[in-house]
C-alpha cells in the first residue's frame, strides 16, 4: 500500500486498500491516452491528488446515506478517493469535458466502485439535490456558490450543516471575504505534514 495513505488512514479495509493501490496504474494508463493529470505530476498522484482529495475526510466524516456532488471533477478528484473512503455514501461526479468524465467512469468500473456516478454535465444543468458539494480549485468561491446553491438539500443528516467543501490553495482572503461570517477555513498542513500541503486549505461554507 502507498505509505502516505496508510500513514494518515491506517484503518482502511482490504478492499479500500486494493482500490487505492489500483489507481496508480489506471491513471498512468489513461493519462497516456487522455491528459487528465499533468505529465510531470503523475509521479505525485498519491500526494497531490489522492491524499489531497482525502483531506476533506479529515474535516467531515460523512454519515452513511450522505449524497455528495463533485463539481468539476476532471478525472475524478476529489470524488473517487472520497467514494472509496465512504462506500455507504453516494457520489455524483460532473464535469463539462466528456473525455475527463470517461476516464473517471473507466477508473470507477476498473476498481468496482459502485457508489460513484460520473456524468458529462455542466454545473448549471445539474438539477439534483445533495447534502454536500465538493470541488477542487475549480473556480472562485462566489461563482461556485452561485451555481450550486440550488443543489444543496434542505434535509440535514451530518454533524456539519449541508454546504460546500472545497480544496483551495494560496491567499483566499478576497474570495472568502463575502462569506467571512460563516466560512470555515482549515489548513491541510494541520493534519498532513508534507511540505506540498503548506498554504492549502479545506474551505467549508454552510449553504
Amino acid at each position: 500500500m502507498h505509505p502516505l495513505i496508510s500513514k494518515y488512514f491506517p484503518d482502511l479495509t482490504p478492499q479500500q486498500l486494493s482500490q487505492i493501490e489500483a489507481l496508480d496504474a489506471l491513471y498512468r494508463d489513461w493519462n497516456d491516452k487522455i491528459n487528465v493529470i499533468s505529465r510531470k505530476d503523475i509521479d505525485n498522484l498519491y500526494e497531490h491528488h489522492v491524499l489531497h482529495s482525502m483531506a476533506i475526510a479529515k474535516v467531515i466524516n460523512f454519515r452513511p446515506g450522505t449524497t455528495v456532488l463533485d463539481f468539476g471533477t476532471g478525472g475524478g478528484f476529489p470524488g473517487i478517493p472520497l467514494a472509496i473512503l465512504f462506500p455507504e455514501c453516494q457520489f455524483k461526479l460532473i464535469d463539462g469535458t466528456g473525455k475527463k468524465i470517461r476516464v473517471a467512469q473507466e477508473v470507477c468500473n476498473a476498481i468496482g466502485l459502485k457508489n460513484c456516478q460520473p456524468a458529462h454535465l455542466r454545473g448549471e444543468d445539474e438539477k439534483g439535490h445533495y447534502d454536500f458539494v465538493v470541488s477542487r480549485a475549480v473556480m472562485p468561491l462566489p461563482d461556485l456558490v452561485r451555481i450550486v446553491r440550488k443543489n444543496i438539500s434542505k434535509k440535514q443528516q451530518n454533524a456539519l450543516p449541508n454546504g460546500i467543501l472545497c480544496l483551495k490553495g494560496g491567499d483566499l482572503q478576497a474570495e472568502i471575504h463575502p462569506f467571512r461570517n460563516i466560512v470555515q477555513t482549515t489548513e491541510i498542513s494541520s493534519f498532513f505534514q508534507e511540505e506540498w500541503f503548506k498554504e492549502k486549505h479545506v474551505i467549508y461554507l454552510p449553504c
